[in-house]
């Protein structure tokens, strides 16, 4: 078997990162809120009911990723999705858990 080269590696472990940032519902629930429009994180932290201290780790590991910008203006703090791709992954993703859950039942 051919070995995949260092860019391949590099693409394998950034995909690694971005399912790791998905890997919590509040910040799925996060992203949710920002595919249907760019928010402040007071907005967001209302919405999602959690501290303003939860609200920056969940940003913090979601703009690492490269998932979420954020953009200061004076004490608020202005969040937005980094690209477009971003909303047609997690469509693809629960389109993809609907259709397992549809099969499921089928089975049961």
């Amino acid at each position: 078997m051919k070995r995949k080269n260092r860019g391949d590696r590099e693409i394998y472990e950034r995909q690694a990162t971005l399912c790791k940032a998905f890997a919590n519902p509040t910040r799925l629930q996060l992203v949710a809120m920002l595919e249907d429009a760019d928010c402040w994180a007071a907005e967001l932290q209302e919405g999602l009911q959690v501290s303003k201290a939860n609200l920056s780790q969940h940003l913090s590991i979601l703009k690492a990723a490269g998932i979420v910008q954020t953009q200061r203006n004076g004490k608020q703090l202005h969040c937005k999705l980094a690209m477009p791709e971003i909303k047609r992954a997690t469509a693809l993703f629960r389109g993809i858990l609907k259709s397992q859950m549809r099969d499921s039942r089928r089975w049961v």
